[in-house]
C-alpha cells in the first residue's frame, strides 16, 4: 500500500488539483445488490460501514477491499494537506448505459456539495475503470488506483479457485444460462423425443429430469419463485399473477378440446390422422387462444404492475409485452379460421399489419415519453 501511496502522491503533485473526490467504482452494484446500501455513499464513516456490511455479506467480494483501499487513499492524501473527500458510487446489476448513467448522476450530486477539481478512481478490475471516461465529463481524473488481491499460488488454493469458477458458471446467471441452458434444453429435447421409442424409456426419464434441473438453475426459477413468495407487496403481486397465469395456460387446454367438433373425431378413427387434420387443429388452436392469450397477459400484467409498484424502471418493455400479445391475437385467430375454414392465406396480411402499426406506434409513443423523462432528470441534474 506505501508505493500505492507514493503513486497517488507523483499523480496529484504533477497536477494542479488541491480538492480531491476520491471515487470507489462499483459499477455492477454489488454494495446495494448484497449489502442493502444505497449509493452514492459519501464520508469515510459511511464508506467503512459499506465496506464492512459488504464484507460479512460476501466475505469474496472483491468491491470490500477497494472501498477500503479507497479510504487508506482518502487518508493519505489528508495526511499531505490536500482538502479530500471519499466517496462510493454504484451502477446497476447488469452494467450498461444506465449503470454509467447512474454512477454520473451520483457523482454529480455529490459535487453539488463537494466542489472539487480532481478525481482519484479506485477499481478492482478494467469493467469498474471503463467508467472513467464519463466520470471525466464532469470532473478532471488525475489517478487511477486498482485495487489487486494478493493470493497464494500453492496447489490447495489453485483448487480453491478453480472451484469458485465452477460455482460462477453455476449460479451466475450471466453465465449459466449459457452453460447449462444450452445443454439443459438439448438434454430435455432428447429426452423427450426418445420418449417415442420402446427400448430406453428410463434413460430418456432421467435424461429430461437432468435436463428440466439445469434449466432451473440456468435460468434462475428457483429464485424467481423464491423472490416471489417474500412478503412484499411486489412478491404476492408476481406470485398471484403467475399461478393464475399459469392456471388459465393449463385450462386453455381442456377449452381447446371442447371446441374441437364431435363429428371430425368420431369420423377418422386414426390418431395420426387426428393429430394432423389441420380442422382439428385450427379448432382446437380456436378454442384454447382466448384462455391461453388471457394467462400469458395475466403474468405480463403482474410483472408490469409489480415492477411499477417497485420503482423498477422496467414500464416500456414491460407494456410493449402485453401490446405485442394484443395486437398478435388477430392475427393468430385468422390463422386458425384458414386451417377450419380453408379461407386464403393472404387474410392474415390486414391484421399482420395491423398489428404492426399498433406496436410501432405504441412503441414510439413509449420511448417519447421515456425520453422527455430522461430530459428533465438531466435538466433538474
Amino acid at each position: 500500500m506505501s508505493q500505492q501511496s507514493d503513486k497517488v502522491e507523483k499523480d496529484v503533485n504533477a497536477s494542479t488539483a488541491n480538492r480531491l473526490l476520491v471515487i470507489c467504482i462499483d459499477r455492477d452494484n454489488d454494495v446495494g445488490e448484497k449489502a442493502g446500501i444505497s449509493t452514492p455513499v459519501i464520508g469515510r464513516d459511511a464508506c467503512i460501514e459499506a465496506a464492512q456490511r459488504l464484507a460479512l455479506e460476501d466475505p469474496e467480494d472483491a468491491d470490500s477491499n477497494s472501498i477500503f483501499a479507497a479510504i487508506k487513499t482518502y487518508e493519505d492524501l489528508i495526511s499531505k494537506g490536500y482538502q479530500v473527500e471519499v466517496i462510493t458510487v454504484a451502477g446497476v446489476k447488469d452494467r450498461g448505459v444506465q449503470a454509467d448513467e447512474k454512477i454520473l448522476s451520483e457523482t454529480r450530486k455529490v459535487l453539488e456539495n463537494f466542489s472539487a477539481n480532481g478525481a482519484v478512481i479506485v477499481s478492482d478490475g478494467e469493467d469498474d475503470e471503463s467508467v472513467i471516461p464519463v466520470i471525466q465529463n464532469v470532473l478532471p481524473v488525475v489517478s487511477v488506483q486498482r485495487v489487486v488481491m494478493k493470493v497464494s499460488r500453492s496447489v490447495e488454493y489453485s483448487y480453491a479457485v478453480f472451484g469458485k469458477y465452477l460455482k460462477m458458471l453455476a449460479y451466475d446467471s450471466k453465465y449459466s444460462k449459457f452453460f447449462l441452458g444450452v445443454p439443459g434444453i438439448l438434454l430435455l429435447i432428447g429426452g423427450i423425443a426418445t420418449a417415442f421409442g420402446y427400448t430406453a424409456e428410463i434413460f430418456a426419464v432421467l435424461v429430461s429430469i437432468l435436463g428440466g434441473a439445469f434449466l432451473i438453475r440456468a435460468f434462475d426459477i428457483d429464485r424467481a419463485l423464491s423472490n416471489w413468495s417474500k412478503p412484499t407487496p411486489m412478491g404476492f403481486i408476481r406470485m398471484f399473477t403467475m399461478v393464475a397465469g399459469i392456471l388459465l395456460i393449463l385450462s386453455s387446454v381442456p377449452a381447446g378440446i371442447s371446441a374441437v367438433d364431435s363429428e371430425l373425431i368420431e369420423a377418422d378413427t386414426q390418431i395420426i390422422s387426428k393429430i394432423t387434420d389441420k380442422r382439428i387443429i385450427g379448432q382446437f388452436v380456436a378454442g384454447a387462444l382466448p384462455i391461453l392469450w388471457i394467462g400469458v397477459g395475466a403474468i405480463f400484467a403482474g410483472t408490469l404492475l409489480s415492477n411499477w409498484i417497485g420503482g423498477i424502471p422496467r414500464q416500456i418493455s414491460d407494456s410493449l409485452r402485453i401490446i405485442v400479445l394484443i395486437s398478435l391475437y388477430p392475427t393468430v385467430a385468422q390463422f386458425t379460421n384458414i386451417m377450419i375454414y380453408e379461407e386464403s392465406s393472404f387474410t392474415l396480411i390486414p391484421p399482420l399489419l395491423g398489428g404492426l402499426a399498433a406496436t410501432l406506434v405504441s412503441a414510439t409513443i413509449l420511448f417519447k415519453k421515456y425520453r422527455k423523462h430522461k430530459d428533465q432528470e438531466m435538466i433538474s441534474d
